[in-house]
């Protein structure tokens, strides 16, 4: 299937997903998302220029969401991730500890808000693991295309895993 018609499916999918949101009265998203392409060196290293054209993606395709918060890691890589998102919202950047995800995980089904969460390859996919109660594969370390939209409907709850159209030679 080629890419223009696998990026009409994923902006399909998420515009369902979207009107559900409006539809339901205790409805509401957390998208789950591991920061994008960062550099190779330093120990807090920033993104690449691919990452950065990843995260204005990222911005872009939940430009609908209606996200009412945003939360990133210390980290520049998630944080740069996160910023573009935020900045289109008019909204500040949360941070939390990635070692507190079972805290995060209770506060964010506290609050039933469509969110975003910019993690890293192994807490991405161990918040989700949290908020849905079932496991999930891991993300390689060269895994940057991978979007988890958590919608929950009163008690219930769906994840739909979404893959980023933007792919990135280097």
């Amino acid at each position: 299937m080629g890419s223009f018609v696998m990026d009409k499916i994923f902006l399909a999918l998420l515009g369902l997903f979207y009107t559900l949101d409006a539809v339901a009265v205790d409805s509401y998203s957390i998208y789950l998302v591991r920061h994008a392409e960062k550099q190779k060196e330093g120990e807090n290293p920033k993104l690449t220029d691919c990452g950065k054209r990843r995260a204005k993606e990222l911005a872009n395709l939940l430009s609908q969401a209606n996200i009412r918060q945003v939360y990133s890691t210390s980290y520049q890589r998630t944080r740069q991730t996160a910023s573009p998102l935020a900045k289109a919202n008019k909204l500040a950047i949360q941070n939390y500890n990635p070692r507190y995800l079972a805290q995060l995980a209770i506060q964010l089904q506290k609050r039933k808000e469509n969110t975003l969460v910019v993690g890293h390859s192994n807490t991405t996919p161990q918040l989700a693991e949290l908020l849905i109660k079932q496991e999930m594969p891991p993300l390689r370390e060269n895994d940057y295309q991978q979007l988890y939209q958590i919608h929950f409907i009163g008690k219930q709850n769906i994840i739909t895993k979404l893959t980023q159209p933007l792919i990135c030679i280097q």
